[in-house]
């Protein structure tokens, strides 16, 4: 993932990953659909736990993705939006912690002087974090981290919330759920149109630069 530094490449990879994801919840509900009464309701219930699964996948790979691929500009932080300069900011903080050396405390008090001029280095593995249980204020929070409008996805909370997430978690605590394939089949369709539009929300962002800071003249 360090090698995304172009538009090509983040471009590839987002296809890539979005890509085999669809394929498998397309075989997914091609196999509950055509289950027989006996084996359809174990199916749903595994292809529900599965489809969580590229929920947070999806959504976890490919925010990192575009944070390394900002981070890969070798832009200054005066020349990110707020949103990159916080996890520049949490990067140094989390070094501190690591240490009790003066010398890194010293760099922190230095960020907070002169940080905006030096060339933005965000720290990649922890900046996007889905807490294993990407509920719709998680994913509000991520949206905000890179900078992502969040309204376009409120209206899909509930979807998240309960559809998914609590029938997600009933299963994985070996509590029984009773979907039918029908629910199944719009409850897949719906999360691939969320993946999709943050997709392309991811595209859009990379296409217009929407990671720099606008200076107003």
């Amino acid at each position: 993932m360090k090698r995304l530094q172009t538009q090509n490449q983040l471009q590839d990879f987002l296809d890539a990953e979005l890509g085999w994801r669809i394929k498998e919840i397309s075989a997914l509900k091609n196999s509950v659909k055509s289950s027989t009464y006996i084996s359809e309701k174990t199916l749903v219930r595994a292809s529900i736990a599965l489809l969580y699964a590229h929920w947070e996948g999806f959504v976890k790979s490919a925010a990192t993705a575009y944070v390394t691929y900002v981070n890969n500009q070798g832009l200054n932080y005066s020349e990110l939006q707020t949103c990159f300069v916080v996890l520049g900011f949490k990067k140094v903080l989390h070094d501190v912690q690591q240490s009790k050396q003066s010398q890194l405390n010293m760099t922190l008090v230095d960020f907070l002087r002169d940080g905006l001029t030096t060339k933005s280095k965000l720290k990649i593995e922890t900046a996007i974090k889905t807490e294993s249980n990407l509920s719709a204020s998680v994913f509000e929070n991520i949206l905000q981290a890179v900078g992502f409008a969040t309204a376009p996805y409120e209206a899909k909370s509930n979807l998240i919330d309960e559809s998914l997430l609590k029938r997600r978690n009933t299963i994985a605590h070996g509590e029984y759920v009773d979907v039918s394939k029908e629910d199944w089949a719009k409850l897949a369709d719906e999360v691939l149109l969320i993946l999709r539009q943050f997709k392309t929300d991811i595209e859009n962002a990379m296409a217009l630069s929407a990671f720099k800071r606008v200076v107003a003249v």
